[in-house]
C-alpha cells in the first residue's frame, strides 16, 4: 500500500524528471509511515533518492521524496538561490534546507509557500504565487503558473503521463526499485 501511495504521488521524482515530491499519509499511523520511509530509503538510496517524513499531533504525516543532487543543482540557479535566501535558507546546505522546510511545515503558523522550490517548480511561479497571494495566475495544473504557460503545460503533461505509466507498471508487478531511475 505504501509503495502504491509513493508511486501515485512521486512517479516523476522516481523517474528522475522532477527534483522532489510531497504527499500526506492521511490514513496511516506515524510509526508505520516512519518504518515505511526507513525501508524505502534503504531500497532507493542506490538510485540517488531520499525520503524524509515529519508530523505533528494535529496534522497527518508528510513524506517528502527528493533527489539531493538534482535539488542541489536546481538550488544553484541564481533566481532560485536568491528566493531561498529571502526565506532564510542556506542553498549550499541541502540537508539543512530540507530540515528547515520540514520544521516550517509543522512548527510555523504560516504555510511555507517557498515549498514550490523544493518540488522543482519554476522560481518565477513560486515568486508569483507568493507575491500575488495565490491570485491572478495564468494557468493551473500541478502548480499555479505566473510565467511560461506553454512550458508549464508541457511539464504537467509529462508528469501526468509518467504517473499513469508508473502506476500501471506497479499494478503489473514491477517493484518500486525497477521503476526508479538512477541519476
Amino acid at each position: 500500500m505504501f509503495d502504491e501511495m509513493v508511486v501515485r504521488n512521486c512517479a516523476p521524482t522516481l523517474a528522475g524528471i522532477k527534483v522532489g515530491s510531497l504527499f500526506n499519509c492521511v490514513d496511516q499511523d506515524y510509526e508505520d509511515t516512519l518504518n515505511c520511509v526507513r525501508s524505502l530509503n534503504r531500497r532507493l538510496h542506490p538510485y540517488g533518492v531520499r525520503l524524509i517524513t515529519g508530523f505533528s499531533e494535529n496534522k497527518p504525516s508528510l513524506v517528502y521524496m527528493y533527489r539531493p543532487e538534482k535539488l542541489r543543482k536546481y538550488f544553484m540557479e541564481e533566481d532560485v538561490r536568491s528566493l531561498l535566501c529571502e526565506f532564510g535558507y542556506e542553498p549550499d546546505d541541502i540537508d539543512g534546507c530540507v530540515k528547515t522546510l520540514i520544521g516550517k511545515l509543522f512548527d510555523s503558523e504560516e504555510f511555507p509557500h517557498e515549498i514550490g522550490l523544493f518540488l522543482g517548480y519554476p522560481s518565477e511561479d513560486v515568486r508569483g504565487f507568493i507575491e500575488n497571494h495565490a491570485c491572478g495566475s495564468k494557468c493551473i495544473g500541478c502548480w499555479k503558473v505566473y510565467g511560461d504557460v506553454d512550458q508549464a503545460r508541457k511539464r504537467f503533461a509529462l508528469y501526468n503521463k509518467c504517473t499513469s505509466i508508473y502506476c500501471r507498471r506497479l499494478r503489473e508487478g514491477s517493484s518500486i526499485e525497477k521503476l526508479t531511475t538512477a541519476c
